[in-house]
């Protein structure tokens, strides 16, 4: 065998689908995930800003995580303390892959919830500090996801969007961070109505990371 087929063969034997926490108590712990259209973890270097952003500590926070995929948002900010975090996904296989990781770390503050997205913010009555929003590309029904939204925020709460295209959220929202990895734009929006001020680090000032 070539050294050119064992590479290929050591490549393919890997298993790629594997997703690293990068900080706070489960610092390091790789986490598992199943393989499905659609479904990218937000990359390292990408969830590094935004907890910067966040802030490195969540406690006491409650926060949501839409379109759940690896749960890569969400278990990042249960390793950074948040009181309570909810992982919505409908995807089975998906949602099997979460339970067995919230077990795995023994995250007793992650809940799993299998449902549409959107159904999720139409029945649900609870609401949180932080939400994360992080569609497939191919099926993202931004107007009636921020529709949907406004009630789910807390007062002063913020919403993580992460999408192919750049961010336009409609009136009664603005964008505080914004940055950008590759095609990917990513920032942090509040409701413009919200009286409540939550201090988010550093200034206000897009910044646009990546090429």
């Amino acid at each position: 065998m070539t050294s050119a087929a064992r590479s290929r063969r050591r490549s393919s034997a890997a298993p790629a689908n594997r997703v690293r926490i990068i900080g706070g108590a489960w610092r390091s712990r790789v986490l598992r995930f199943v393989d499905r259209p659609g479904l990218r973890p937000t990359p390292d270097r990408v969830r590094e800003t935004v907890f910067n952003w966040l802030g490195q500590d969540l406690a006491g926070q409650s926060v949501l995580d839409l379109y759940a995929g690896s749960g890569a948002l969400g278990f990042e900010a249960a390793s950074r303390d948040a009181r309570r975090v909810v992982l919505v996904e409908r995807d089975p296989a998906a949602v099997q892959s979460l339970r067995e990781n919230a077990a795995l770390l023994g995250a007793r503050q992650v809940e799993v919830a299998r449902s549409d997205a959107l159904e999720f913010l139409r029945r649900s009555p609870e609401t949180f500090d932080v939400v994360f929003l992080d569609p497939p590309f191919a099926d993202a029904r931004w107007d009636e996801l921020y529709a949907a939204m406004g009630s789910r925020l807390a007062p002063g709460g913020l919403l993580y969007c992460e999408s192919g295209a750049p961010l336009s959220p409609p009136a009664g929202w603005t964008v505080h961070r914004e940055a950008r990895a590759g095609q990917v734009t990513y920032g942090l929006l509040k409701r413009t109505a919200d009286e409540s001020h939550r201090d988010i680090p550093g200034d206000f000032r897009p910044d646009h990371a990546g090429p």
